[in-house]
């Protein structure tokens, strides 16, 4: 159960027959009725111990979030807490000053711990458990991405989610994804996780492509056909087309390879 903040609105009377009989008229009853004390103030209650500790648990976590998301580079985020004291608040005294909160400095997302203490004197201290629900815009295909395409950012976009519910992973950012390469089939609405992308391929099975190799000093270049597909850095198996043989070569950027002689 989330601790209950209170919300509470006051307004003046209408004095309706008053405004009736024009502006001048209600201005004047209206401090009259000030001076002599008659019209109600707004009152503006004090807050509870339970509305302190509230807003003391928001802060506290407002503050844990901020320096999450400064750690990760996340972009656009917000949450919520599922607060419950483990003890009554019921008979706690309003604090004078703004209560401290102390607790758990693991990750933001698993259920935390929290002392709350209002240093007053005499003071007191209670515990409560909060679950933070974390909301980020998340990097979503907008249509089918077949396996083994390169992502552009027309297929994506983006949509708020719960983090916690993505426990493969995510991307807040589409920059993060343009140029990468699809490891399966992505569903049109799908979210995109590490799992289901690889680096870019720079080089596609049948293709033809450069072989640069070197020995001792002499290098040579020829044509050779990709038997394998490859991202940056891959070893993949080719076919010298001058030769006839099959060698292994490391890519290195799009349609070029390199091997040594042996």
């Amino acid at each position: 159960m989330r601790i209950e903040k209170l919300h509470g609105t006051a307004s003046l009377p209408l004095l309706a027959r008053a405004r009736e009989t024009g502006g001048s008229c209600f201005s004047a009853c209206r401090t009259l009725l000030l001076c002599a004390g008659l019209l109600p103030t707004v009152l503006v209650a004090a807050p509870s111990a339970s509305q302190q500790i509230d807003q003391a648990v928001t802060r506290h976590l407002t503050q844990v979030i901020a320096a999450e998301a400064a750690k990760q580079g996340w972009q656009g985020q917000r949450f919520s807490h599922d607060s419950s004291p483990l003890n009554s608040l019921a008979q706690l005294p309003a604090c004078n000053h703004s209560p401290t909160v102390s607790g758990d400095r693991g990750s933001p997302l698993a259920r935390q711990r929290l002392t709350i203490s209002c240093n007053d004197q005499p003071g007191w201290s209670t515990v409560v458990s909060s679950q933070v629900s974390l909301f980020l815009p998340v990097v979503f295909a907008n249509q089918a991405i077949e396996r083994g395409h390169t992502i552009s950012a027309e297929q994506l976009t983006l949509q708020e989610l719960d983090i916690g519910k993505a426990p493969r992973g995510f991307f807040n950012r589409i920059d993060q994804v343009v140029g990468m390469g699809a490891k399966r089939r992505i569903r049109a609405n799908q979210a995109l996780s590490p799992n289901v992308l690889a680096m870019p391929l720079l080089v596609r099975r049948g293709q033809q492509v450069k072989i640069l190799a070197s020995h001792d000093g002499i290098s040579a270049t020829t044509l050779g056909e990709a038997l394998e597909s490859g991202g940056q850095q891959a070893v993949i198996r080719v076919k010298n087309l001058s030769s006839g043989k099959t060698i292994e070569s490391k890519v290195l950027e799009a349609g070029v390879v390199t091997s040594t002689f042996r």
